[in-house]
């Protein structure tokens, strides 16, 4: 079993695979996972200082595989089995991000649920339940932090108001770019479920 390195703060689960060889290296798999392969003796410190400096090239070749993955028409499904795990992934970075971000909106909050959703990315119930799609373990952490946000928001407004929109860029003033990237990409994640 691969030693799991939980950084939540960088939106994406890291995979560490240690074995005797000499030099670090990091691979993002075809069904979006980065790995970091690493000497057996190298500490932990060493290694998220290595991915510290990498975060730009991970964020940026997971995007592009998400785009690859999105231009074959017969990408590959998610298992039940992979679900499962992306649904564990993804709560604990959302619960993290979202305890994060509701004082910043000024909001309180009720249970938060993940599901593998086909139709959204997100919703917020009338009694403050919050619930986002297990797909999110997989996008960059702008991205998340925007949905996340997104629905703090309804505890505000309960629609798509010039109101709510102000409450959103308040909070994330570049919100729109955020936005864009999940119009871009995320129908080629939700395809794998559907």
């Amino acid at each position: 079993m691969p030693n799991q390195l939980e950084l939540t703060n960088y939106g994406f689960p890291i995979e560490i695979m240690r074995s005797a060889r000499k030099t670090l290296s990091i691979e993002i798999t075809p069904d979006l996972r980065v790995v970091v392969r690493a000497p057996n003796r190298l500490s932990k410190s060493d290694i998220g200082y290595f991915i510290n400096e990498k975060r730009k090239w991970i964020e940026k070749h997971l995007e592009s595989m998400v785009s690859r993955v999105g231009q074959h028409e017969q990408a590959r499904k998610f298992t039940d089995a992979e679900l499962a795990e992306l649904k564990r992934r993804a709560l604990g970075l959302i619960a993290e991000r979202v305890e994060h971000f509701a004082p910043i909106v000024g909001v309180d909050y009720g249970r938060i649920t993940v599901r593998s959703q086909a139709t959204r990315w997100g919703s917020c119930s009338a009694k403050g339940t919050l619930s986002f799609n297990c797909l999110l373990a997989l996008v960059p952490s702008e991205v998340l932090d925007y949905v996340v946000v997104h629905e703090l928001c309804h505890r505000k407004e309960m629609n798509h108001s010039a109101r709510f929109w102000a409450e959103v860029g308040r909070v994330l003033p570049d919100y729109a770019a955020r936005r864009r990237w999940l119009k871009t990409n995320g129908a080629s994640l939700i395809n794998r479920i559907k």
